[in-house]
C-alpha cells in the first residue's frame, strides 16, 4: 500500500491481448468507458490471491 496516497499496489501477471478483448466485451460499470488509457494496464489476479482481498462482509 502507498504510504502517500492510500492506494493498493498490485504486482501480477499482465493480461494477454484475447483477455482484454473479453473483458472489453463484457463491459464495465455503467458510464466507465472499457477503453484502457495508456497511463494503466489491466492484470491478471490468480485466484488463489482473492483470499487476501477484503470483502465487505469480512468482520
Amino acid at each position: 500500500m502507498s504510504e502517500e496516497t492510500g492506494d493498493l499496489l498490485i504486482q501480477s501477471y499482465k493480461a494477454t491481448e484475447d483477455e482484454v478483448k473479453a473483458w472489453q466485451e463484457i463491459g464495465s460499470i455503467p458510464g466507465h468507458s472499457t477503453g484502457v488509457p495508456d497511463h494503466e494496464t489491466i492484470i491478471r489476479l490468480p485466484a488463489v490471491m482473492l483470499k487476501y482481498i477484503p470483502r465487505p462482509d469480512d468482520n
